[in-house]
């Protein structure tokens, strides 16, 4: 109900204030964020890329493999899926989100993660759950809310199954960005774990976030789903760093 109120709010502001690119300024089509220009500059993944994580590689791969990264480590999400590239405006798209607290944005970015539940590796799959990534609480008290929680919920009716917030986040870690692949996945240990009444036992999991970077983070979480009785966990993001 609240989001069909915020439809309608977003109609008629669309009628008194005409839509213009959230980037340059300039006229948009009705329902869009970015003019053409804009769009045309958003960079698409495109094959060959790693099947379990989604880093592209350039060259002449034929076929599914996992890089070396992933083949190295135990990981353990089915695969991570984006089909955006964190660059330019997709990467200022999802800046403005988290930190310049635009949260209107949550719907492009939404329409960018549903780009990826188009993925073969995803279509098909029959999702019991939709689980947002946790912010830790201090943070999200900061920022004022999780923009993983923001962006399933923007996705609508777009996977048939009920959003919840089966995790916590109970470790305030450091900054991932000074850390290598190793390095993340022993600072993120024990960062989550399962509410106390969240239930995942035989349910076949999607895992829901803004950035994909390298994957420690959604791995630490599908380790916490899977150990708590999940069938299979899969994550999907808008982007790919």
């Amino acid at each position: 109900m609240a989001l069909a109120k915020l439809e309608l709010l977003r109609a008629l502001s669309s009628l008194l204030y005409p839509p213009v690119c959230t980037i340059c300024s300039a006229n948009a089509e009705p329902d869009e964020y970015l003019c053409s220009e804009c769009q045309a500059k958003v960079t698409r993944i495109a094959p060959p890329f790693c099947a379990t994580c989604s880093e592209p590689f350039s060259g002449a791969i034929t076929g599914p493999f996992s890089c070396a990264n992933c083949a190295h480590r135990q990981l353990y999400f089915e695969s991570a899926v984006a089909v955006y590239r964190s660059r330019g405006i997709v990467r200022r798209v999802v800046h403005d989100l988290k930190y310049g607290h635009h949260r209107h944005l949550r719907f492009l970015v939404a329409r960018w993660l549903c780009a990826a539940l188009d993925d073969e590796r995803l279509e098909g799959v029959q999702f019991d759950l939709v689980v947002p990534v946790p912010l830790h609480p201090a943070r999200q008290r900061e920022r004022g809310f999780n923009q993983a929680a923001l962006i399933a919920e923007a996705m609508g009716k777009r996977v048939p199954a009920p959003i919840r917030p089966v995790l916590e986040r109970v470790r305030y870690t450091t900054t991932q960005t000074a850390f290598d692949r190793s390095e993340r996945m022993e600072n993120l240990h024990g960062a989550f774990r399962l509410r106390k009444k969240g239930n995942v036992r035989g349910l076949r999991v999607l895992l829901i976030d803004d950035v994909l970077t390298t994957g420690a983070t959604l791995s630490e979480c599908a380790r916490v789903l899977k150990e708590a009785g999940a069938i299979t966990v899969h994550a999907a993001t808008a982007a790919r760093a």
